[in-house]
């Protein structure tokens, strides 16, 4: 990947995070160039990166190996009518990390088709502990799969999957993830607060307990159910409150929030990449 010139199609947060990674990992500044029509943006990226800028996206894709495209779903579709010929003409790999915008949507768009990898990643990329779901068509080879999966490894961890509708399924559980926690982490403060603890005090309480438990999840070699049956002594506090969730239906409204999250990223695709 040090050879590669990779150009980023929108500056925002997830391409940052992005460069500051791949940076990170070796890549050369000056293999990287960004474009954004973000006068204020453009200064930042420069003087944060050192990476080249631009404001015509036409003139940022020229030379690029890999195209990074990094805008929001929206105005996806008017951003490729403006670089398709370069694109079609150069044939670089191009990375999607666009939610909800299929394959055949951006092939579509750019009349032609050049190796594309479309990814999901999720916004813990955005402090390096992201996961990245990834897929590829038939027609993308090896070299530009590894290609791919090493700028997304740059922010965390990265998986394949052989179907794209099962990115749907990703979008669901570790593409909205982040926000079911940040919901738990809300209940399980206000609880603290309610028993008596100060705010500080019941959001670091809650904030470690999380990442403890999160970090204990990804070192075991066993699985969540076995670790919750651990701390779980009989007759005891844990087993109190578990038995309350499992009366609620967690499980159950878990179930049905994923499914639903799966249902709408179905519904936005076909209306996002309608003709």
């Amino acid at each position: 990947m040090e050879n590669a010139c990779i150009t980023f199609l929108g500056g925002g947060n997830m391409a940052a995070s992005l460069i500051g990674g791949l940076i990170a990992d070796g890549l050369p500044a000056d293999r990287m160039t960004v474009s954004d029509p973000s006068a204020e943006r453009r200064e930042w990226l420069s003087a944060r990166f050192g990476v080249a800028v631009h404001e015509d996206n036409r003139q940022a894709v020229a030379g690029a190996d890999v195209v990074v495209l990094a805008v929001k779903p929206q105005v996806m579709r008017g951003l490729l009518a403006e670089v398709r010929d370069r694109i079609c003409a150069s044939n670089p790999l191009v990375v999607s990390i666009a939610a909800g915008l299929r394959t055949e949507a951006l092939l579509r768009w750019l009349g032609c088709r050049p190796p594309l990898v479309r990814c999901m990643p999720n916004t813990p990329a955005l402090v390096q502990s992201g996961v990245t779901a990834l897929y590829a068509g038939e027609d993308v080879d090896e070299a530009r799969r590894s290609l791919a999966e090493s700028i997304l490894r740059a922010v965390g961890i990265t998986l394949w999957v052989e179907d794209e509708a099962l990115l749907d399924a990703v979008t669901a559980l570790s593409g909205s993830g982040p926000a079911y926690c940040f919901l738990l982490m809300e209940a399980m403060q206000a609880a603290g607060e309610v028993l008596g603890l100060a705010p500080e005090q019941a959001r670091l309480l809650t904030l470690q307990t999380v990442f403890g438990a999160a970090k204990m999840a990804l070192e075991s070699e066993e699985g969540p159910e076995v670790l919750r049956a651990r701390v779980t002594s009989p007759g005891g506090t844990t087993e109190r409150a578990l038995a309350v969730f499992e009366e609620g239906g967690f499980r159950t409204l878990v179930q049905r929030a994923i499914e639903a999250a799966a249902e709408r990223s179905r519904e936005l695709a076909d209306e996002l990449g309608g003709v």
